[in-house]
C-alpha cells in the first residue's frame, strides 16, 4: 500500500494545493460565481473558508496538547482588503506552525474518536486533503477542473477512511466488505460494521467494489463527483450507502 508522504512533502503539498486554489480564483472574472460542488458558497466564500481553516489549524498546532479547540488570534488588519493575500498569509502561517512543531507534537483535533493520532503530523496530512479538494472546487467553479495529483489522492483515500469514516460511528447497514481500486495499481479493502470502518490488509473477496483513478475515487468519497461514472462491481446499494456515509454537510 502507498506510504504516506514524508512530513516535509506534506508541507510542500499544502503549499502547492493552496496555490492551485488561489490560481484558479485569480483567473476567474467573478468572485461571486457559485461553486457547483459547494452550492451555498461563492468563490470568495471558498477562499475565506480555506483561510479560516488554515489559521485555525496553525493555532491548534502552536497550542500543543489541549482538550479544547484553540482560540485564534485576529488576522493581520493590513491584509483585510486583499482576499488572496490573506489566503497566502494563512497558508504560510500554517506551514510555519507545522514546521516549527515537527510531526510528533500532540494537539487538539476533532478526530479523537478515531484511530488516527492527534498530532501535528496528522494535521498536516489532513490539511493536504483540505487544500486539494477545495482547489478542485475552485477549478470546477472556474470551468477548469483538474485531477488531483496522484500522490495526494492515493494517500487521501486511506486518510479519508481513517478520519472521516473513523469518526462516523457505527455503520448503519448490514456489515459489508468493500474494495476501492485505483487505476494507479493500489487497492484499499475496508470492513464496515457496527464498530465502524476499518482498512483490511491483504487481498480479500468483497461484497462490492469501485474502480477508477485515485483522484476520481477520492473526489467521489468527498461527494465532489458522481460515483456512477466510475466502474462498479457487486452490490451497488452497498456502494451508494458508503458514499452517503458519513454525511459531510
Amino acid at each position: 500500500m502507498t506510504q504516506t508522504p514524508s512530513f516535509q512533502d506534506l508541507l510542500a503539498l499544502i503549499q502547492d494545493r493552496s496555490a492551485a486554489l488561489r490560481s484558479s480564483v485569480e483567473s476567474s472574472p467573478d468572485l461571486e460565481v457559485r461553486v457547483p460542488s459547494c452550492p451555498d458558497w461563492s468563490l470568495r466564500d471558498l477562499v475565506e473558508h480555506l483561510t479560516e481553516v488554515q489559521r485555525f489549524w496553525a493555532a491548534a498546532v502552536l497550542a500543543g496538547p489541549s482538550e479544547k479547540p484553540p482560540i485564534v488570534a485576529p488576522a493581520d488588519d493590513t491584509l483585510s482588503a486583499d482576499l488572496l493575500a490573506r489566503s497566502t498569509a494563512a497558508t504560510q502561517e500554517l506551514i510555519a506552525a507545522l514546521r516549527a512543531a515537527g510531526s510528533t507534537v500532540n494537539c487538539w483535533t476533532w478526530w479523537g474518536s478515531s484511530d488516527v493520532p492527534m498530532t501535528s503530523g496528522a494535521v498536516a496530512r489532513h490539511q493536504v486533503q483540505e487544500a486539494a479538494v477545495h482547489a478542485f472546487d475552485a477549478q470546477l467553479a472556474a470551468g477548469t477542473p483538474q485531477e488531483l495529483p496522484a500522490v495526494v489522492a492515493l494517500d487521501g483515500i486511506a486518510e479519508f477512511v481513517g478520519v472521516s469514516h473513523g469518526t462516523a460511528g457505527p455503520w448503519p447497514h448490514e456489515p459489508a466488505r468493500i474494495g476501492l481500486h485505483a487505476a494507479e495499481g493500489e487497492s484499499w479493502v475496508l470492513d464496515v460494521t457496527k464498530s465502524g470502518a476499518h482498512l483490511v490488509e491483504g487481498h480479500h473477496e468483497t461484497d462490492a467494489g469501485l474502480h477508477g483513478s485515485a483522484s476520481d475515487l477520492l473526489l467521489a468519497l468527498h461527494g465532489r463527483i458522481p460515483w456512477d461514472g466510475l466502474r462498479s462491481e457487486g452490490d451497488r446499494a452497498i456502494l451508494e450507502n458508503l458514499l452517503n456515509w458519513p454525511n459531510l454537510d
